[in-house]
């Protein structure tokens, strides 16, 4: 079979190498100049930057891809285990490492917090459980396919639902599992993970942590954008043919089913077709003339990013990998964001790669990735909206790390809500697509084939299961399960 994908994201690239290795012929068209989507890089000067995700979990779903094109993964792509998950600090002077071994982060819970560790270990093994229910059935499988909900493992999971958290708001499943404010902070902020609000997301939602402190949080050796690299590589030994600079211009469907692409004015025919596009804009654009899901179209979108990217000429050895400066009043921030702006006191993310690689800046130098969770478009003032977070975050990073960081910014590049939809063709410049805000939200996301077209299916951050890397790989996993197995093709 001939297979046309759209867009060249994470997603895309993983379904090409799937459907590649299963023997079929494979054509991908992107728009930019190169793969990746969100997960790119790009220098400035000496600095170098993952432009988009930074947090590197689950990496067997990598692994998984060179496995079944029938080759060995250490030879193309290596990580490593995080020893230390996350630096998190306060206000008032606390500093907490996240230990990826939980007995040492209970000791640390216990020295710099004051409490047992009890609340914290409750709170893992929580999200381990709701993980082993729930997970493996609703992330790795197509919720809108019959089989999924014939298999053995769902009934269990929908009698214990009450005791999961669903008709919980997550801040409120935090608050009983966790004995610090601070702890409950930070399993709190879990949940931007997703780009959603965890006095809104449901308390199932709890779920996360898992992945990062039972599975393990991980660095690509050659930074994140070694994962598209590596992936990208894969599919053109593969025999995948990509086409940069080509955007799709339409999705063409006859008589019910997707049977080619038109690109350049031309028609190029495929037996499938699959989406790596934002579902907005895959049935905006390229599906003009069909009837549109506008249920899931209308559905509240999730939060975006005001991203810094920043060469500091000074090394702080009290940083790590992944940094977190809280704000001091979480839930406040968070009414801002649904209020479609950024607080004046945001909780700030530093992504610093050159510990773990040095050549991503000059010696004695740091490339910071400076990000604050930020609203999706809805008319603001952008430029106004960013000048002020700028001056709010230099501030309260150099009030706590006490030094003034201005002075240290040599070179500097900026990503926001306008440049992540114009780039990316994220709608409204959600990172996430669909927010997870209410406790339905998992089964009103686009499934990952259509139901009215024959022969067309959906991956990336927008369609089931979500965004994030992890998330993504299993969507292109799902669509080819289905396109494979007949289930949705008819």
């Amino acid at each position: 079979m001939k297979i046309g994908i759209i867009g060249a994201g994470i997603a895309g690239l993983a379904a090409a190498v799937r459907f590649a290795s299963r023997g079929h012929e494979v054509h991908v068209y992107e728009a930019n100049d190169s793969p990746g989507g969100k997960l790119s890089e790009f220098s400035i000067g000496a600095y170098r930057f993952d432009a988009g995700p930074s947090l590197f979990t689950m990496p067997q779903y990598v692994d998984e891809l060179f496995h079944l094109a029938g080759e060995a993964p250490s030879a193309h792509f290596q990580y490593e285990r995080l020893p230390v998950v996350c630096h998190y600090f306060w206000e008032d002077g606390t500093r907490l490492l996240a230990h990826a071994d939980q007995r040492e982060f209970g000791r640390e819970v216990e020295q710099k917090l004051g409490i047992p560790a009890d609340g914290l270990h409750q709170a893992l093994a929580d999200s381990r459980r709701k993980y082993e229910l729930t997970g493996r059935i609703f992330l790795e499988r197509s919720l809108h396919r019959a089989q999924t909900w014939l298999d053995r493992r769902v009934l269990p999971a929908l009698l214990a639902m009450p005791r999961l958290g669903l008709f919980s708001s997550m801040d409120a499943v935090n608050r009983k599992n966790l004995q610090h404010p601070k702890l409950v902070q930070l399993f709190n902020r879990f949940a931007t993970y997703n780009g959603s609000n965890p006095y809104q997301a449901p308390g199932l939602l709890t779920i996360i942590p898992h992945f990062e402190h039972h599975i393990g949080a991980y660095f690509p050796k050659g930074g994140m954008y070694a994962i598209t690299r590596s992936i990208c590589e894969l599919a053109l030994r593969k025999g995948v043919r990509f086409s940069f600079n080509t955007p799709v211009e339409e999705i063409v469907v006859q008589k019910g089913r997707a049977v080619g692409l038109k690109v350049g004015g031309q028609a190029v025919a495929f037996d499938r077709i699959i989406s790596n596009m934002d579902v907005f804009f895959t049935y905006k654009k390229l599906l003009p003339k069909e009837k549109h899901p506008r249920r899931i179209l209308r559905q509240e979108k999730s939060t975006s990013a005001l991203i810094f990217y920043w060469g500091i000429r000074r090394a702080f050895p009290e940083l790590g990998l992944h940094n977190i400066f809280f704000s001091s009043d979480y839930q406040a921030e968070f009414g801002q964001l649904s209020a479609g702006t950024l607080s004046d006191d945001p909780t700030v993310y530093i992504n610093i790669t050159s510990k773990l690689e040095a050549g991503d800046a000059p010696p004695g130098c740091e490339n910071w990735f400076v990000m604050a969770n930020a609203p999706y478009l809805a008319g603001q003032d952008w430029d106004a909206i960013i000048e002020r977070s700028r001056a709010n975050i230099i501030s309260k990073l150099s009030r706590m790390l006490g030094i003034d960081i201005a002075p240290l910014i040599e070179n500097e590049d900026v990503l926001e809500p306008r440049t992540i939809e114009s780039r990316t063709a994220s709608h409204l410049g959600a990172l996430y697509g669909t927010s997870s805000n209410s406790r339905m939200a998992a089964f009103l996301r686009h499934p990952n084939f259509s139901s009215r077209i024959k022969g067309l299916y959906f991956c990336g951050g927008s369609a089931h299961p979500g965004g994030g890397i992890p998330l993504c790989l299993l969507s292109a996993r799902i669509v080819d399960e289905v396109a494979n197995n007949g289930g949705a093709d008819r």
